[in-house]
């Protein structure tokens, strides 16, 4: 099941249930997955940092209208998400289908160039980005757990999940020094991004190792198999799982829109702007790793349903009478704990629910669950934004995540087997 070259995964089977060392715990494939993460999300996150100060700042769009691209960004990508993992499964090249993922990606951060000022073509080359991150998320995340034993999942996704937020903590710096060092060049921000996601997509193909092919006979094809994988949402535990995960995004502000009510609240000149990602990123790479051990032993329900307690409580910091940097360093910090306990875990959480055979289709559709959600949350958001104003929409997010937490935490006791309470 898992890849020969992990010696940790030998050494499991060997025996022993306790805690083991991380140097066991985490196999060469994770870490060289993380490298790529790395520096990719170095170029990911100089766009992402700039996007709601040029789209919304400098090209003057309503909230209505970037809350369309900010949740076209995220969700567009769903059809191509799904066929991504069904090709990585159906023929065993996970290593593949990422590179053509972190290919687009790279070639995107050029076509910016062409887009001019025009919200439409835009809106259309940030979803063809995200339509390289679609293919490329759910085979990362599947040779992950395929490099790792199920006891050390969470800590296998904390130790990546660290290091791709390591790059999403420069990318913002790299954004804000170009910015800085010539303002409006948004040209010279793009071009740095599409250079940084070459080096990523070289890193991959030197250093990650796909997992063995066996033959692929009459029965192996048939397992991986469309209808084999949309089975999964009816699945008695990954279905609920799926639904969880799929009503909490519903309810979840979106980075963009939670960092344009921070710069409103302090009233921040633009250029500070991109800065405001590294906050977030700095809390979810000191806490990523301990989230991920703590999944492992505690439980990957608890963890995941404890993270997102603290999105209300950063909505009510925005609501209330605090200002300045203690404004910022509490908003941030809570939304960096929420990813920090949510977002590998999640993916760990799934791993074991999911035959190999349909591995990278199953995270596929968790992610293209969660993807859809966002989109039509950062829809509804900018709707509410536009006709109540900021604050009334971020006090239905907050009441709405609220009456949503319990119905995930009973749709989440389904895949208990999996997800230790």
């Amino acid at each position: 099941m898992y890849l020969s070259s992990s010696r940790a995964t030998d050494s499991a089977r060997r025996g022993g249930r306790g805690p083991r060392p991380l140097r066991r715990a985490i196999s060469g494939n994770v870490l060289a997955l993380g490298l790529v993460s790395l520096v990719t999300d170095v170029s990911a996150e100089m766009v992402t940092a700039v996007l709601p100060l040029y789209l919304v700042l400098t090209l003057g769009l309503s909230p209505l209208q970037y809350g369309l691209i900010d949740g076209g960004y995220a969700g567009v990508t769903a059809v191509v998400r799904l066929l991504g993992g069904q090709l990585a499964d159906r023929f065993e090249r996970r290593k593949l289908v990422a590179g053509v993922g972190y290919g687009l990606s790279a070639v995107c951060k050029l076509g910016l160039l062409g887009a001019g000022s025009s919200p439409y073509a835009l809106g259309a080359v940030l979803a063809a980005d995200r339509t390289g991150k679609g293919i490329r998320t759910a085979p990362r995340d599947a040779l992950i757990t395929l490099s790792s034993h199920p006891r050390d999942l969470g800590t296998a996704f904390g130790v990546h999940r660290a290091m791709d937020t390591a790059g999403a903590l420069a990318g913002p710096f790299a954004a804000f020094a170009v910015l800085w060092a010539a303002p409006g060049a948004y040209d010279a921000v793009f071009v740095v991004s599409a250079c940084l996601g070459v080096l990523g997509l070289l890193l991959l193909m030197l250093f990650v190792r796909d997992r063995p092919v066996r033959p692929r006979t009459r029965e192996r094809r048939a397992s991986a198999s469309v209808r084999a994988a949309l089975r999964l949402v009816v699945d008695r535990r990954f279905g609920p799982l799926c639904a969880a995960s799929g009503l909490l995004g519903l309810v979840t502000i979106s980075d963009g829109f939670l960092y344009l009510l921070l710069q409103r609240e302090l009233d921040l000149a633009a250029r500070w702007l991109p800065l405001l990602p590294v906050g977030t990123a700095v809390t979810f790479l000191l806490l990523a790793y301990g989230f991920g051990r703590l999944s492992d032993r505690a439980g990957a329900r608890r963890v995941y349903l404890g993270g997102h307690l603290a999105l209300p409580a950063a909505y009510a910091l925005l609501l209330s009478p605090l200002t300045g940097i203690a404004l910022v360093i509490g908003v941030l910090a809570l939304h960096g704990a929420f990813y920090a306990a949510t977002d590998g875990v999640l993916m760990a959480a799934a791993g074991p629910l999911v035959p190999e055979a349909l591995r990278t289709s199953g995270l596929a559709i968790l992610q293209t669950g969660q993807a859809l959600a966002r989109l039509v949350s950062s829809v509804l958001l900018g709707a509410a934004w536009t006709c109540w104003g900021p604050g009334p929409a971020v006090i239905a997010a907050a009441l709405s995540l609220l009456v949503a937490l319990p119905i995930a935490a009973w749709l989440l006791r389904f895949a208990r087997p999996d997800i230790r309470a």
